[in-house]
């Protein structure tokens, strides 16, 4: 899931003297933003990394899923006609009528936005640990020194195997205390109803791949998965950095909803092409761990 906030600004100066330090990490600290005459080094992307910005929006026209639904065995052959030449061509597609209750998408962004307005000392208390999976990451300065990303995100996993169970809302409750139930409430049902979708997926790659229409499935079912919410915030120089540089997903697959802010590019035909955001839409693509 992708969620942007246009009132959220976090960044990394690079004056140490009113940056602190824990343990050779930058402390993001929003006040000290406005003290910056140029965006901070650690942001500057090489020139030809940002240089083809997206000119061309992509094509391709939705995937509609009503036919899987309603069984339509007609529809069901288009869809998957159609994911099968996406896939051949760069691994990226959008679903629409996917079962996904657009209340449930909107609750989940609300909540996502609520966590990147916390204060950043809260953020930081459930920060990402090296090598660990969830918490929060401000532009991954844990990982890197420089070409960071303009942005944070909050993980945290979800274990398919536990079928309704309560998993994430134990997890939220557990880092972020009991107030924030009810986001763990909303961040479960959105986990399941991934987890669901993700499924219904992998049948329609499996029939466009010519094996058996469950084999993915029951391959992945039993599995886990990430849920991340990434927030891009204003850049003042934004032609010099980037929310995310270039790369693939390394897992099998990714279901993103963009908000409307947009931004999300693919590399196909040679360019680099936009992918519009649909509200009513998730973007699917597919990971190295599946392309192998």
């Amino acid at each position: 899931m992708d969620s942007s906030a246009s009132t959220l600004i976090l960044c990394p100066p690079l004056n140490l003297k009113t940056t602190p330090r824990e343990k050779g990490v930058l402390v993001f600290n929003t006040s000290l933003l406005d003290k910056q005459s140029n965006l901070p080094t650690q942001f500057l992307w090489p020139h030809e990394d940002i240089a083809y910005a997206a000119q061309d929006e992509l094509k391709d026209p939705p995937i509609n899923l009503n036919g899987f639904f309603n069984g339509d065995q007609e529809a069901i052959n288009i869809a998957t006609k159609q994911i099968k030449i996406a896939c051949l061509n760069h691994g990226f597609f959008q679903v629409i009528n996917h079962g996904v209750d657009a209340s449930l998408i909107r609750a989940t962004h609300e909540q996502m936005d609520a966590f990147f307005k916390l204060p950043v000392s809260e953020k930081l208390a459930i920060r990402r640990k090296p090598g660990g999976l969830c918490g929060y990451s401000g532009a991954h300065a844990h990982r890197f020194s420089s070409k960071l990303p303009w942005k944070e995100t909050f993980s945290f996993t979800h274990e398919h195997a536990n079928g309704h169970g309560i998993d994430v809302v134990n997890h939220i409750k557990s880092v972020l205390g009991k107030e924030f139930e009810q986001a763990g409430g909303v961040y479960q049902k959105y986990c399941e109803a991934m987890k669901n979708l993700s499924l219904v997926i992998l049948e329609m790659l499996a029939l466009s791949l010519g094996v058996d229409r469950l084999y993915y499935r029951e391959f992945f079912e039993d599995g886990s998965s990430i849920m991340r919410g990434n927030n891009y915030p204003p850049c003042k120089e934004a032609g010099l950095t980037l929310g995310t540089g270039p790369h693939s997903d390394p897992n099998s697959l990714t279901i993103l909803h963009q908000d409307q802010v947009g931004g999300l590019e693919i590399f196909s035909e040679n360019k680099w092409q936009a992918v519009k955001p649909r509200s009513d839409a998730f973007v699917v693509n597919i990971g190295d761990t599946f392309m192998v």
